[in-house]
């Protein structure tokens, strides 16, 4: 595998921010582990980092360039700080960077696969709102979506749960976000009620999670809807324990072409 961090100047955020890359690799030689490439415009998954991570985070707490080494896939990770892949309220146009911006700079860097059948996204926490949101706003452009101990940001009992709104604020303001495309549920009805392909979804959790029930209600939404749903839970908690794991589950669950 190829593991490239890059560094570049974001003009919808207006700053320099980062991106890290594991690109497939044809090769043998490595010791413990083979590696693949099948195309030369490689398929794709965007992996979304959590609230108190970076872009280095599934590298280093997970073992993702091996589990995906057989795979030929490609894993961008890009940088969003603490902005739930929304555009802020009081900061970045976070949600513009991830929907518009990322892709169009990873696919002028890397041959990476703009087809629909190609493209992936999946997160943890804040992450896996942020794969589901995008999902169902652009779900012309994912064959898959998953999410991992899904942090519902839709729910203002979340921010109460927390006790520190004061960080959803700066992203959402003082405003409801029902009925918006904030809102995992509002974005949920709308996808499965509108024409044309979508991607299916997978969801996660742990039974010992703090956001396990908040993933239940979530799971009711999707199950409530026409889309492809696949639901899963076991025994852990909001750790990496879990995410290592269960990235392997989605990895085995993506629906990647046969060449």
């Amino acid at each position: 595998m190829a593991l490239i961090q890059c560094h570049f100047f974001s003009e919808t955020l207006g700053l320099s921010t980062a991106m890290t890359v594991i690109l497939p690799q044809r090769t043998s030689g490595q010791v413990g582990m083979a590696g693949v490439a099948n195309r030369d415009r490689h398929p794709t998954l965007w992996l979304l980092h959590g609230g108190s991570d970076d872009d280095t985070i599934w590298l280093r707490r997970t073992s993702i360039e091996r589990y995906v080494s057989e795979l030929g896939l490609a894993v961008v990770m890009p940088q969003a700080h603490l902005s739930f892949y929304t555009n802020m309220e009081h900061g970045g146009q976070y949600g513009t960077f991830l929907m518009e911006e990322l892709p169009r700079i990873a696919r002028s860097f890397f041959p990476l696969s703009d087809a629909r059948e190609d493209n992936f996204v999946a997160g943890l926490s804040m992450g896996g709102y942020g794969a589901f949101k995008w999902a169902l706003t652009q779900p012309d452009r994912f064959a898959a979506a998953a999410g991992l101990s899904t942090a519902n940001f839709s729910t203002a009992k979340f921010g109460e749960m927390l006790r520190r709104p004061r960080f959803l604020e700066l992203v959402y303001g003082t405003a409801s976000q029902e009925g918006t495309d904030n809102d995992l549920y509002h974005l949920i009805r709308k996808c499965s009620e509108a024409a044309g392909e979508k991607p299916k979804f997978y969801q996660t959790c742990g039974t010992s999670d703090f956001l396990y029930e908040h993933n239940l209600e979530l799971k009711n939404a999707f199950e409530a809807s026409t889309l492809d749903f696949t639901y899963d839970e076991e025994p852990g908690t909001h750790d990496w324990a879990y995410w290592d794991k269960t990235i392997q589950d989605v990895l085995a669950w993506l629906p990647l072409r046969k060449d």
